[in-house]
């Protein structure tokens, strides 16, 4: 299934969550942070400004992005992927 969000609308998938610490300690469930990385699936056409001109989105398809770690956007399930649909202005940086 192919999805396009709208306007300035970014589909990230999260990056996998650690199962283990940096020291060799293995995590259970609920002591996990969710990553605040992830992959850019699709993105929207852009922002409509308000003289009408369409202003693209500054990331792309491929993109590794930083986001807050309790960002606003919704969760959905799609083909057994979680995916987070957010606005572009809850990703605070592309990791190159």
């Amino acid at each position: 299934m192919k999805i396009r969000p709208l306007y300035d609308r970014v589909v990230v998938r999260r990056k996998e969550e650690e199962e283990t610490t940096a020291g060799g300690i293995v995590l259970p469930g609920s002591a996990k942070e969710k990553p605040n990385q992830g992959e850019v699936v699709a993105v929207g056409e852009g922002k409509v400004l308000d003289n009408g001109e369409v202003r693209p989105v500054a990331v792309k398809v491929g993109d590794r992005v930083v986001f807050g770690q309790y960002a606003g956007g919704n969760t959905i399930e799609i083909d057994g992927d979680e995916l987070i649909i957010m606005g572009e202005s809850e990703i605070y940086a592309v990791v190159e």
